[in-house]
This record gives structure tokens, sequence and C-alpha cells, in this order.
């Protein structure tokens, strides 16, 4: 196969779905992976939809980023099957309630670290060397909430992540993979509608707007 070739983490819905359908109707190969196998169906379906002369096409890997052995498994199947990555789209994150820090559920807590940082430093060295094989990007989303009341679960753990990202990005500056970290626009997504629930969400962007303006960044 000589398609391009882009792993996304969190492809089933919001932006990293919207990057998947972009990617795909622009002739990527997109290996999706989420959780919910009933979100990556449906992302199939539209992909089919489109019809499009030159579209690529999905793999769909339903599994937990959280997963060790899981993403291990898919990792050494994309060496196998591809040898290599050319994109790494990391879009997998636990949205925690918003709730004082002194009534931080410990659950929501320990989800939050698992899938926001241990996930991502646990996924890094494994894809680093497909993506350095591809000549590859990996690209991270930056929601800069630290700090801010009752953000306190997401804010600190989303915070964490970028600054694994900001290291690796530093680390690679000369060698590769290239890093990229970039702060989306407000979108209408079930993440943000869990964090502003009477916000006018016709005066958001729509995710695949976004997608495309920063696919376009690449």
């Amino acid at each position: 196969m000589t398609a391009r070739l882009a792993l996304i983490t969190g492809a089933s819905r919001g932006l990293g779905a919207a990057m998947a359908e972009q990617l795909a109707a622009r002739g990527w190969h997109v290996v999706a992976v989420a959780r919910t196998v009933g979100g990556l169906e449906e992302l199939d379906d539209r992909v089919k939809t489109l019809k499009l002369p030159g579209a690529g096409g999905l793999t769909l890997a339903p599994m937990d980023v959280t997963n060790d052995d899981a993403m291990r498994h898919l990792c050494l199947s994309i060496h196998q099957r591809w040898s290599r990555l050319n994109l790494w789209i990391h879009t997998a994150i636990h949205a925690a309630p918003l709730a004082p820090a002194g009534s931080l559920d410990v659950k929501d807590w320990d989800k939050s670290i698992a899938t926001n940082v241990r996930a991502t430093g646990t996924l890094i060295p494994m894809i680093e060397p497909l993506l350095r094989a591809g000549d590859g990007t990996a690209m991270f989303f930056d929601d800069p909430r630290a700090g801010e009341k009752f953000f306190g679960a997401y804010g600190a753990t989303k915070a964490a992540q970028i600054a694994l990202a900001r290291s690796w990005a530093a680390e690679n500056a000369n060698i590769g993979p290239q890093v990229r970290i970039e702060t989306p626009a407000p979108m209408p997504t079930a993440t943000r509608a869990r964090f502003f629930p009477g916000e006018d969400r016709a005066r958001l962007i729509h995710p695949q707007d976004e997608a495309a303006r920063l696919i376009n960044l690449l």
C-alpha cells in the first residue's frame, strides 16, 4: 500500500472523527482507534458515503488507549503490515466532570491520569519508531485549563500531557519525528458540552472545518 498512513487515537467522535474523515477524503489510509465500536462504525459509514475519486479508507481498531497490551499489539500489527506511520493524531481524552478540587471523585481522577497522562507516555515509545520509519509527524491538541476553578482533574492532566509532548518535541527537533502542538478553535463537541452546557453552540466552529484547517498545517 502506497497511501499515506495515519493513526488517530480517539477517532470515534469530535475532532478525531472529523480529522479521520478529512484525511480519508484526501487519500490517506486511517487506522481509527476508539473504545466505542458504534462510533467507529458510524465513522466508517460516513467515509464510505463520500465515494470520492482517490479517497482512502479506514482500519477500525476498537481499543482502549489505556490497555497497554492492546496498543502494543496494534503498533506491532502496523509495523508488520505497513512498516511505518506518516501521522499520529492523539485526541483521546477523559473529560472529568467539573468539580471543586476538594471534592474530586477518585475514580474520575484515576481515569483522567490513566487516559490523559499515562496512556500518552506509554504510546509515545511505541509509536515513535513507526513515525521515524515514515518520516512522520505527531499532533497533539492543547486546551489550557490548568488553574481554572473546577477544572482540576481535566486541567491538571491535560497540562501534564502537553508538557510531555513539548519535551518530546524538543528532544526530536533535529532528528524527528516532528511533534506539533495546536490549540483548536472552540467546537461543539461532547467534551465541550460537558464543560459549557448552556453555551450557544451555533457560534462554535464545526469540527470538519477545524479539522481541515489543522490538516492544512501539516
